[in-house]
């Protein structure tokens, strides 16, 4: 175990070697400096679990350098050592977050029991604060499962990025859980106390979509019987949302565009900015550089949103990740009747290329779990879609492929023999064994199946 390391600040080197030898004799390591300068110096360049000080030193007291440590390390506790004339200051230090203080001359134990004190309150804080971030994780990715290595990278990313303020464009397939990827990135931001509001663009008439982002002034058209607050008011200190934001219009899109510059929003009807204070994050499962190249989104637009892009990869690319999301949707769906899974349809879901990512085959699985009778699922009660979408064939001959021994080793024996005549490249290897790239990847991981 790591000895905790305690710094130690006294300009009295006959107290200090006191110090130093005690708390090393009990194992802890110690570095000793005659001033609080030197103390602070020593701060900014190493780690330590405690700051031990005389209250009166020459240069910077002790009350400057409990404020300075602060702003170096505001968790640090500190003890303050201080003679009888100059509790009042050990009080005001304590006000201003020190940890105690004890009095010269102090017995040792007494001392030692403070120091003690001071660090079991410094791990309980430590382990607090980790504890909160795990939780707050945990809850920010409770919903988006996957130990794939591209959606590790993802929460990774979503990490890094959420404190900043910089916009974010996800992209990304029907399904595969853009908006839930967008409340990770809000629940982790500093701004996670305030709403994230959501707009679906492609869901509103274009017509109210204006309205509906910057809100409207009484009278601005017919049927504004009253004044509308806007989504960008109502996500005023927190998060907007805009999904499917290739669907919006090109006037809407330049007004969109100076909202994001000016961090103003003017309301349909009115001659007042209102000043907003918001972070933008959207969404869209189109190409929105073909969309700029045929003239159908503005290209400043797109790179205001770009700043931060976040491609979340379709759920056939990470096909690791299918039997832990079918077991999540079991459990979620099944209640408290239990609900088991044979290896072959494990297979055929894992094999499936699932068009419609996430969502189809939460929808496929809680369709299972309605219609089933008994509590084992076979492959029998999968829908006939899945059945037939993860046809392959098998023909040794149809390749050139040989094979022989049981069906497992046949199969293994022939996705080596093509992947070694396609030199290990995925793409072709499946083309010659006749099957989806991301089946015969699947497959490969099955049977760890690695190049040479």
């Amino acid at each position: 175990m790591v000895p905790h390391k305690i710094l130690i600040a006294d300009d009295d080197e006959s107290l200090r070697r006191v110090i130093e030898y005690n708390l090393k004799k009990t194992g802890y390591g110690t570095t000793a400096v005659a001033t609080a300068e030197r103390a602070l110096a020593v701060l900014k360049k190493s780690e330590f679990d405690l700051l031990i000080s005389d209250m009166k030193m020459p240069g910077m007291d002790g009350i400057e350098l409990l404020q300075k440590s602060k702003e170096i390390r505001p968790e640090l506790p500190v003890i303050f050592i201080t003679a009888f004339g100059t509790i009042e200051k050990a009080v005001e230090a304590i006000k201003l977050g020190a940890y105690d203080y004890i009095t010269k001359p102090f017995d040792t134990e007494d001392f030692l029991l403070t120091v003690n004190r001071a660090l079991e309150h410094y791990r309980l804080q430590n382990e607090n604060i980790r504890l909160r971030s795990e939780l707050a994780s945990q809850y920010t990715f409770s919903n988006i499962i996957g130990t794939s290595m591209a959606m590790q990278e993802i929460f990774a990313t979503v990490r890094k990025i959420a404190d900043s303020d910089a916009t974010v464009l996800i992209t990304g397939e029907s399904g595969t859980g853009k908006e839930l990827i967008a409340r990770a990135i809000h629940h982790l931001s500093q701004r996670s106390k305030r709403s994230m509001v959501t707009v679906n663009c492609a869901a509103i008439p274009t017509e109210l979509l204006e309205s509906e982002l910057f809100g409207h002034v009484q009278g601005a058209f017919t049927g504004a019987i009253k004044d509308k607050t806007g989504k960008f008011m109502l996500a005023d200190g927190g998060t907007i949302f805009l999904d499917e934001i290739g669907d919006m219009n090109l006037e809407l899109q330049a007004k969109l565009l100076r909202v994001l510059e000016d961090k103003m929003v003017e309301p349909v009807g009115s001659e007042n900015p209102i000043a907003v204070d918001i972070r933008t994050l959207a969404a869209t499962n189109q190409d929105l550089r073909k969309l700029v190249k045929n003239s159908k989104f503005r290209e400043d637009l797109f790179y205001r949103l770009n700043v931060i892009p976040l491609n979340i990869p379709p759920l056939r690319e990470r096909v690791e990740d299918i039997p832990l999301l079918v077991h999540h949707f079991l459990e979620k769906f099944s209640g408290n009747k239990p609900l088991a899974l044979d290896r072959k349809a494990m297979d055929m879901l894992a094999e499936y290329a699932w068009p419609g990512n996430v969502r189809e085959l939460a929808n496929a699985i809680q369709r299972i779990v309605v219609l089933v009778k008994g509590t084992k699922l076979t492959a029998s009660d999968l829908p006939d879609e899945i059945a037939a979408g993860r046809k392959v064939r098998s023909d040794d001959d149809e390749n050139g492929l040989e094979g022989h021994g049981t069906l497992i080793e046949s199969e293994i024996k022939m996705i080596i023999q093509a992947l070694e005549r396609a030199g290990w490249n995925r793409t072709k290897a499946a083309k010659r064994l006749g099957i989806p790239r991301h089946i015969l990847i699947y497959r490969m991981k099955k049977y760890s199946i690695m190049e040479k």
